[in-house]
């Protein structure tokens, strides 16, 4: 199996100590990235953890691909006990970092502990430096990036950084890089602020040999000549489709599609983008450099979860307020799905949908947590109750767009999913609406035939987030280009993907999460049913538990029996 290369290097921040060890057999059996993340984490983080503890770690990791020149392959992934969710959890991030931190010579760094004084943490081949910061409390993600630069020369591809929301200890704060790309869902920044991090820069030319197959040339070739709307309109190409099918949600979960849709769609996305914009390697290139001529406003984006946050369930119909939104989130260091649903629930409560005002009023009181910001930065799982309104949340995490209601396979992959209400854990939504060949596709209703489909897409998107490998590669990478870009066969990747999955929820066991954490806040055809199917299908306990027969009686990997 092709796999990653490098000694995990850990580092204590509260201590100022480093420590190198070998994790070879690790790697061998891991790939890299959230595989890798996953089996650290369940070793070294205690089941017991506070996610804002010092004795919660942190796990950045990059896989094989990231040695390569190939398309989709400018990613990398985080690893640790979520704030928002409170079990174990991975997010990924796009953008440039991935070949920096390949340059250190690490296959994984570990933060741990917690520091008495904001620092920044340099990690190089040749060591690492902490730097104290007190100048840099609360300053935004670009002030931050701007220091970095102006004192170290190093541009924002080499950083990862938190703003105020990180800081501040917000349960949706991301970890940013290349200043507008995200390690996005869960609440990882926050983790980072606890520590008392407000940046990582990775640098070095020690990247490690890694083999890759000439196969990696000739899917880079087709994602270049590829002609798909994604190049244009990224994922807000889906925008429309998925209004005319009702499975856009609006007005916090009240409605599945939006009549000022025509205002925020993937044409009015289109017509703000100034440039091509893309990933480290990528000639896919499907981000959104995005500018409002009138008012001078740029960010990057919105994608469609961003869209959907800010627009329809926020009751907003003008494409440059949801741009707007976007750009304060990625200043302040916010997860776009999160803050937006969080605002929605907010608006509902005071019947003030549309008002753009008080929404970017919102963001910044979220972020330093400042009057009813303070209440918000929980979350909607925390505090519906309060607010006067329903949980639209799972497992604590807030609900991406493509709605279960409609789209009853993607609602199974809600419930089940580890992470939470995140559509790209299973990512079932293209099999139904559908975006992918007939003969791959499935009816919206019911769950007949989908709970084996949902734990394939769970496995496979393992081994994509392992590799690490972008999930819009999903129309150039076949079973059989899988096999070759990662020497193993598919079957074993996906009993690989499985493993994880088993792993991260037997971790999540332990902390409490059962049958009950897998639910729905609306009913789908036939859902007790199908849920028992995918329990069956991954050998697990009917009441959502992981068998002790599939562990070696604690913290480690699945007994080979």
């Amino acid at each position: 199996m092709r796999h990653v290369r490098g000694p995990l290097y850990s580092i204590d921040v509260g201590e100022h100590t480093t420590e190198t060890e070998d994790i070879d057999d690790l790697l061998e059996s891991s790939i890299g990235g959230r595989a890798l993340g996953t089996k650290l984490a369940h070793d070294r983080i205690p089941f017991d953890a506070d996610p804002l503890g010092p004795e919660n770690r942190l796990f950045f990791a990059t896989g094989p691909l990231q040695h390569s020149m190939m398309s989709f392959t400018g990613r990398m992934s985080a690893t640790g006990v979520s704030p928002l969710t409170d079990g174990l959890l991975s997010s990924n991030a796009g953008g440039f970092l991935s070949r920096n931190f390949t340059g250190t010579g690490y296959s994984a760094v570990e933060i741990t502990g917690a520091s008495d004084e904001l620092v920044i943490v340099h990690v190089t081949d040749e060591g690492v430096e902490f730097e104290p910061v007190p100048e840099l409390e609360e300053a935004t993600v670009p002030e931050t990036c701007e220091y970095i630069e102006d004192e170290h020369g190093l541009g924002s591809e080499h950083t990862t950084v938190i703003g105020p929301a990180g800081e501040n200890q917000v349960r949706y704060a991301s970890i940013m890089t290349s200043e507008e790309r995200a390690f996005g869902r869960g609440g990882l920044g926050a983790v980072l602020g606890s520590k008392n991090v407000k940046a990582i820069t990775f640098d070095g030319d020690s990247t490690r040999e890694v083999d890759i197959p000439s196969l990696q040339m000739e899917i880079h070739g087709e994602a270049a000549n590829s002609d798909s709307p994604m190049r244009d309109q990224g994922t807000t190409s889906v925008t429309e489709y998925a209004n005319m099918v009702e499975a856009l949600p609006s007005y916090y979960f009240s409605e599945l599609s939006f009549e000022g849709i025509e205002g925020v769609n993937g044409d009015r996305v289109e017509e703000k983008k100034y440039k091509k914009g893309t990933c480290s390697s990528c000639a896919f290139a499907c981000k959104l450099p995005t500018r409002d001529e009138e008012s001078g406003l740029e960010t990057e984006g919105p994608e469609y979860e961003t869209l959907m946050a800010f627009g329809p369930n926020s009751g907003v119909d003008d494409i440059v307020d949801v741009m707007q939104s976007n750009k304060l989130c990625d200043e302040y260091g916010l997860d776009t799905i999160s803050a937006g649903d969080t605002i929605a629930a907010y608006l509902a409560s005071e019947d003030e949908f549309g008002n753009v005002d008080l929404i970017h009023d919102l963001v910044e009181k979220i972020a330093y947590r400042e009057g009813v910001g303070d209440q918000l930065a929980e979350g909607i799982d925390r505090i519906h109750d309060d607010l006067g309104v329903e949980n639209w949340s799972v497992k604590g995490m807030e609900f991406a767009a493509h709605d279960g209601r409609t789209l009853n396979g993607q609602g199974l992959a809600f419930a089940t999913s580890n992470r939470g209400a995140d559509h790209m854990y299973a990512e079932f939504y293209p099999y139904e609406y559908p975006l992918v060949d007939a003969d791959d596709a499935f009816d919206k209703s019911g769950l007949e035939g989908k709970p084996p489909k949902v734990v394939e897409l769970e496995n496979i998107n393992v081994i994509k987030d392992s590799a690490v490998l972008c999930k819009f590669s999903r129309d150039f990478i076949t079973e059989e280009r899988f096999e070759g870009l990662l020497d193993a066969d598919y079957e074993d990747l996906l009993a690989l993907g499985g493993e994880i999955v088993s792993l991260e929820r037997h971790f999540n066991n332990q902390r409490g999460f059962d049958r009950a954490d897998d639910r729905l806040p609306y009913e789908i055809p036939d859902f007790e049913q199908g849920l028992a199917e995918y329990y069956d299908e991954r050998d697990w306990n009917d009441d959502g538990t992981v068998p002790d027969a599939q562990f070696d009686g604690g913290h480690g990997a699945p007994a080979d029996d």
